[in-house]
């Protein structure tokens, strides 16, 4: 079981906000918060998700074939998602929509470049 997914940036203020607009719509709050690092999350609940710069110090670099999929309670909040990714900073890799016949879901990248996606399985 993944407890926690921790990506790198560049920028870490930027990224917050980022991350703090899909974390609001799926009502998962920061749960550490520290100079070089911010975590979202909830105790004892699904995985979460960390920000930080590389400890190493080189430049935070994006994972080929690497992606994040967070998982919605619905199209509506697919879409929602999908949106605030846009309007944060994020650019899009391919709009929501059906995926097959059973899987809905929109692709986006955070303002460091790695990838996401919000879904749902219908």
């Amino acid at each position: 079981m993944i407890g926690y997914v921790t990506l790198g940036t560049n920028d870490l203020a930027r990224a917050a906000v980022f991350y703090d607009a899909l974390a609001g719509e799926l009502e998962t709050p920061r749960m550490m918060d520290f100079d070089g690092f911010i975590a979202w999350g909830k105790p004892g609940g699904a995985a979460g998700i960390g920000l930080t710069k590389p400890f190493d110090g080189n430049p935070a670099t994006v994972g080929n074939g690497v992606m994040i999929a967070l998982e919605a309670r619905d199209k509506e909040q697919v879409d929602r998602l999908h949106a605030l990714a846009l309007a944060n900073g994020g650019t899009c890799e391919g709009p929501p929509g059906p995926r097959g016949d059973s899987f809905y879901a929109g692709y986006f990248r955070d303002p460091d470049g790695n990838k996401l996606n919000a879904f749902i399985m219908t």
